[in-house]
């Protein structure tokens, strides 16, 4: 189990440990459910069922219809591994991106990050994480083989990593950089060095996300 899920699980028992005060027990389920959420407390989760009991029957049911639908029916684009609608997610089937510029990101999360910043217009693959050794997660654990198939097959002229910036993360890019190194006319780079070590992208304000993708250095693993 890696320390990151250990941790969410940890926080699962001690809500259930917790004490019920509600006189409700079809409250206190629902309270449960939504405090199973991350980063949602029972007091954040109370005020939510509360809200939804303060709306119509109807738009609470078409509220759980979305939720079902999405669970059901999204699907992974097969192409780059972002959520989609279809086999191939909108950002792929673009014709107004740059189909030379892929930028290779760890998570879905990462994506919307970037596209908020308006400064990056080409393509995207996500990993689906980053090698870690500690938490048993190796380069066969995620998307690396479709992404050397991609720059065989498809026009590709610059791989930009936006990893986040840790131990993991550089390892990741230069596991993948010696994978494509012997690629004529292919350019790898980084995102610049405005994101602070051990920083996820999530977490970085969307202005220095644009500067860092814009003013992107060619990738060294002695960086």
């Amino acid at each position: 189990m890696s320390r990151r899920k250990a941790f969410f699980e940890g926080e699962k028992e001690k809500r259930r440990k917790e004490k019920r005060v509600n006189s409700s027990r079809l409250l206190d389920k629902a309270v449960d459910q939504f405090a199973s959420l991350p980063g949602v407390g029972r007091k954040t989760a109370l005020k939510f069922v509360l809200h939804l009991l303060k709306k119509d029957v109807q738009e609470v049911d078409d509220f759980l219809k979305s939720i079902g639908d999405l669970k059901k029916n999204i699907k992974e684009c097969r192409r780059c591994h972002n959520i989609s609608d279809g086999e191939i997610c909108e950002t792929c089937s673009d014709p107004k991106r740059d189909n030379t510029t892929l930028c290779v990101v760890e998570n879905i999360k990462d994506i919307l990050s970037i596209e908020a910043t308006s400064q990056y217009n080409g393509l995207y693959h996500v990993l689906g994480g980053i090698i870690s050794p500690m938490d048993g997660i190796g380069p066969a654990d995620l998307h690396i083989t479709s992404l050397v198939e991609r720059v065989e097959q498809e026009p590709i002229r610059e791989i930009i990593f936006a990893l986040s910036a840790t131990i993991e993360g550089d390892t990741t890019g230069y596991y993948i950089f010696k994978k494509m190194k012997n690629k004529e006319d292919l350019v790898i780079s980084t995102i610049a060095k405005g994101i602070s070590i051990g920083n996820d992208l999530e977490y970085t304000d969307e202005l220095t996300l644009g500067r860092s993708i814009v003013n992107r250095v060619k990738f060294s693993f002695n960086d």
